[in-house]
């Protein structure tokens, strides 16, 4: 397996365990303590997003991808995964309802999961 998707793996697991963490924090009230996985967990959203960006640079770069598009989509749902878990923590620090985030969270999340290890040939699912 290759280093950037190892990366890109290891980035979104480490992403929705700080999400958890700081999840449960703010259901606690604990907005401080909750603030130090929320900003470890922004830090890790760069690498989320370079890693992905470079994953989706080789599909382009790849002559004659079927994939492409494919591809394109993946790119937008996990973009989409990202700021969905954002809103999400913004809104519990907050306090305010965030129902409609949850929706499209696991939308998102599904399609991203379903399309980058079941679909896309860097996966791990055979096609």
């Amino acid at each position: 397996m290759d280093a950037i998707i190892l990366t890109h793996i290891i980035g979104w697991g480490l992403g929705i365990v700080l999400f958890f963490a700081a999840l449960v924090l703010y259901n606690e009230k604990k907005s401080k303590q909750a603030t130090i996985p929320h900003m470890i967990l922004r830090l890790d959203y760069l690498v989320i997003l370079y890693t992905g960006f470079v994953l989706l640079w080789r599909y382009f770069d790849a002559s004659g991808s079927s994939f492409t598009v494919q591809a394109i989509i993946k790119g937008i749902a996990g973009l989409i995964v990202v700021v969905c878990m954002e809103m999400i923590l913004v809104k519990m620090k907050k306090e305010k309802s965030a129902k409609a985030w949850w929706i499209i969270f696991f939308i998102a999340l599904v399609l991203t999961l379903l399309l980058g290890f079941g679909i896309l040939p860097m996966g791990f699912l055979p096609a």
